[in-house]
């Protein structure tokens, strides 16, 4: 049985900055889907394709703090320089993913790479944040790049690829190692191309439209849009008649009080209290 489309959910009229480095649109929660909705999917950032133009000084975002969840970047273009209070630095490229566990809390930085940041050019990247459960918050922060290589890859008999950064798609495996049960599908369609996804049956789920257009599950659906599903069936058909670009996420809900506080995500007021105490206290390191 085909998964029902719950909502589809379109792009405000205007992105945000992010530092001076990221043109966001804000689509988990800002499309007007709740955190406790779509988990373990905490929030969703969309930098669409942008050239911030050539700089001699790298633009982004300074050092910061996170606990209590993971940051997962996908590249599509550009390249993005990161380091942290863990000792961890970086680069991903175009096809090339980055998957941080804040953990117990970690100070981090993110820039436009050098080289690319003086010869500018086109930056598109997802940010998402991914919650963890209560008994895994306080787990040490750590750092893993995955380059496209490393990915899954299953080809489409009609015209495509599925990348399994996450999860497990017809038994391909993805190389990144999760804390809950979850998928992240990097879905690229030919002209023409179809693609019948298997989700798991306890699993919330949403599909994003990077680019192009789509139908999925008959339904069409324009670029940029969030496709909501309901809780009520096992796969997901997408069809395309243009090349595009989807993202498929799923996961088990995490069925604990999400409590957020800007850059922290735990589960009680208590925790984020303790939370700031220990940032303003020095306890995530020092990163400068």
């Amino acid at each position: 049985m085909r998964r029902s489309v719950d909502q589809i959910l379109s792009k405000p009229a205007f992105p945000g900055m992010i530092g001076d480095g990221f043109r966001v649109y804000n689509v988990i929660p800002g499309y007007g889907v709740t955190q406790e909705r779509v988990s373990p999917f905490l929030m969703m950032d969309y930098n669409p394709a942008h050239d911030f133009g050539p700089s001699d000084v790298a633009r982004g975002v300074a050092p910061h703090p996170h606990k209590g969840f993971e940051a997962v970047t996908i590249a599509y273009k550009g390249s993005l320089a990161h380091s942290d209070s863990a000792g961890n630095e970086g680069i991903i490229r175009a096809g090339d993913v980055q998957w941080m566990t804040a953990g117990s809390g970690v100070l981090h930085k993110e820039y436009h790479e050098a080289h690319f940041s003086q010869r500018g050019g086109a930056l598109e990247i997802v940010q998402l944040w991914v919650n963890l459960p209560r008994r895994f918050k306080y787990v040490p922060p750590a750092y893993k790049i995955f380059a496209n290589k490393d990915f899954g890859s299953v080809k489409l008999d009609n015209g495509g690829v599925i990348n399994v950064i996450a999860g497990d798609f017809a038994g391909t495996v993805g190389p990144a190692r999760t804390f809950t049960p979850l998928n992240i599908f990097d879905i690229k369609l030919d002209a023409g191309g179809f693609a019948s996804v298997p989700i798991p049956a306890n699993h919330n789920c949403v599909l994003f439209v990077i680019s192009g257009t789509a139908v999925v599950n008959d339904v069409p659906v324009a670029e940029h849009s969030l496709l909501l599903f309901k809780n009520d069936g096992t796969h997901v058909d997408i069809a395309v008649s243009v090349p595009a670009v989807l993202l498929l996420l799923s996961g088990a809900p995490i069925p604990e009080p999400i409590v957020s506080y800007g850059p922290f995500v735990m589960n009680s007021d208590e925790e984020i209290r303790q939370a700031i105490v220990d940032f303003q206290a020095g306890k995530f390191g020092k990163l400068q």
